[in-house]
């Protein structure tokens, strides 16, 4: 659901509201508390990540909004109601929602990078022109803008975040390996 003007706060309610209702269900009629991890990964999170490329939250607002589910399903787990947001998501094995959004926004450059996509390169990006001795050789070009809408588009709001990786990272032999370095660069940030 997307307005005229673009913007994605409605569908970011929509997906919201979904979400919430089903986890509302679940708390409401699942006993067994061991498979309600389970149940979140197949029912409720898919609700908030679904085609999120195209209409990732870029609003404070709508992001607060989306990881409150999240905080709410962890406060279901008895064993770890009273610990901190933090600290349940690290013993959940779960990551924060945004991480999430940008994690699949730099699985996807990767992909198009290395022709793993049949989205064309040049459709979405270019290389930068400017070598510094920092960095890596795969440095996107970011492009100004004075429409907020433009700045938040998919590929323009993840080169920030890819221009800052390292070398091994992006060029990675395999997605997997590619994967596996993202992972251990959250847990050192």
């Amino acid at each position: 659901m997307i307005t005229n003007d673009m913007k994605v706060p409605q569908q970011c309610q929509q997906a919201y509201n979904k979400a919430s209702r089903i986890l509302g269900l679940i708390n409401r009629t699942i006993e067994y508390k061991h498979i309600l991890l389970h149940l979140y990964k197949s029912l409720v999170r898919p609700h908030l990540e679904y085609n999120v490329p195209a209409w990732s939250p870029h609003y404070n607002k709508d992001k607060i909004l989306f990881e409150r589910i999240q905080h709410h399903f962890t406060r279901m787990i008895p064993d770890i109601r009273n610990l901190p947001y933090t600290v349940k998501l690290q013993k959940l094995g779960l990551w924060s929602l945004e991480y999430r959004r940008i994690r699949a926004d730099l699985i996807e450059v990767y992909k198009i990078i290395h022709g793993l996509s049949h989205v064309n390169f040049f459709t979405f990006f270019e290389y930068s022109e400017e070598h510094h001795t920092r960095g890596h050789s795969l440095k996107l070009q970011k492009h100004r803008s004075r429409l907020d809408l433009h700045q938040h588009f998919s590929g323009e709001r993840i080169i920030n975040v890819w221009n800052k990786l390292d070398g091994n990272t992006v060029t990675a032999p395999t997605l997997n390996c590619f994967k596996r370095h993202l992972e251990t660069l959250h847990y050192v940030h």
